[in-house]
């Protein structure tokens, strides 16, 4: 389980804009690595929550969070559908090396039942 999160994890990496680094076109306010540790982190975090879908068989409990990652702190955004799993997402993203800080913006909607 753990290799496929790895992998998981480094596929969202190598995905998720690190050819930027590549092109040398990273932001100004950042240095090049400030940004692979921030996207390292981003990519880390995504690799737990869609992990932890897995494990839980819960495949959309995180499937509408963002994450954003600047200098170490971590930023939740998006919906859940409880509140235990706002805070299994901020817990989650918590647990990965290198963050400094959440901040958990997510927003709790339930699901109406028909």
């Amino acid at each position: 389980m753990r290799m496929l999160s790895f992998v998981f994890a480094l596929l969202v990496l190598v995905l998720s804009g690190t050819s930027e680094l590549i092109a040398g076109e990273a932001a100004l306010d950042k240095t090049a690595l400030e940004k692979l540790n921030d996207d390292s982190i981003k990519a880390a975090v995504q690799g737990k929550l869609a992990a932890d879908n897995i494990q839980d068989m819960d495949v959309v409990a995180f499937a509408h969070v963002d994450v954003q990652a600047d200098r170490g702190t971590v930023v939740l955004s998006g919906v859940v559908q409880t509140a235990a799993q706002k805070a299994r997402a901020e817990q989650l993203a918590g647990e990965v090396n290198g963050v400094k800080g959440v901040t958990n913006n997510l927003k709790v909607q339930t699901v109406k039942q028909r």
